[in-house]
């Protein structure tokens, strides 16, 4: 009994090749319209020429402040049912999809953060045109002397959300029938972590699209890591499933 969804070169073609794809030219389109400005100076123009929105209580305190501490909480949640599932014998089925979702989802966090710690972009607060005291600065341009450096891309928030995508190969190892739910959620979060924080100014949409991005390439290349081990999983779930009934 193997796990969804399948290998191969449909695999590689669907969820390898054609996503991140898509995220490539969605980013270079991102760039060459100038679609991050389009979609910022209406955001601000329509909070009245200012960000009203970066300390209201919806978008900082509810999605920022309490949706980053319920991520965590969840990771830890997804921990200790691995740790459970290592001593309990009925949940041995689910010990190698809990570990892969575990190390997917911090897999996720730390390279969105660790490609943020280098990239050097500012957010749009910043920006002198946006209220702020800086330049607009590109990724690949070189940055003047002097000018405090940015932290703003990708966006670790919305990454925070992303990293739930691996949600995806997790059931489809332990409900193979719901691993698209697992998908919508992973994107429902990020889009809801990642509009909020637009809202407040802190980040622009391509911020959101890398954060995807990679979090998408990390949940596939944890998967072919862990598959082999959610196969044996999935098998020894049939089994159980197989003496409960003979019994």
């Amino acid at each position: 009994m193997d796990v969804l969804p399948h290998g191969g070169v449909r695999f590689a073609i669907t969820h390898v090749l054609l996503p991140l794809l898509g995220f490539a030219l969605a980013l270079l389109a991102m760039r060459w319209s100038g679609g991050d400005q389009w979609l910022a100076d209406r955001l601000y123009a329509l909070q009245g020429g200012e960000w009203a929105l970066r300390d209201a209580f919806v978008t900082q305190t509810l999605i920022h402040r309490f949706g980053r501490y319920a991520g965590i909480a969840l990771w830890i949640g997804v921990v200790v049912a691995w740790l459970v599932a290592r001593r309990r014998v009925e949940w041995a089925p689910l010990r190698a999809p809990l570990a892969y979702l575990a190390v997917a989802v911090a897999l996720s966090v730390l390279c969105v953060a660790w490609v943020k710690s280098w990239s050097n972009m500012d957010c749009p607060w910043d920006l002198t045109r946006y209220g702020g005291l800086r330049p607009f600065v590109g990724l690949w341009d070189v940055r003047p002397l002097g000018l405090q450096r940015g932290a703003c891309f990708p966006a670790g928030h919305a990454g925070g959300g992303y990293a739930w995508l691996s949600l995806y190969f997790f059931l489809g190892a332990v409900r193979p029938r719901w691993r698209w739910a697992g998908l919508t959620t992973g994107i429902g979060l990020g889009l809801l972590f990642g509009i909020a924080q637009q809202l407040r100014g802190a980040h622009f949409a391509s911020h959101d699209l890398a954060s995807a991005a990679i979090c998408w390439t990390v949940a596939v290349a944890t998967w072919q890591v862990f598959r082999p081990a959610m196969v044996r999983s999935r098998r020894l779930a049939a089994g159980t499933r197989a003496q409960g009934t003979q019994a």
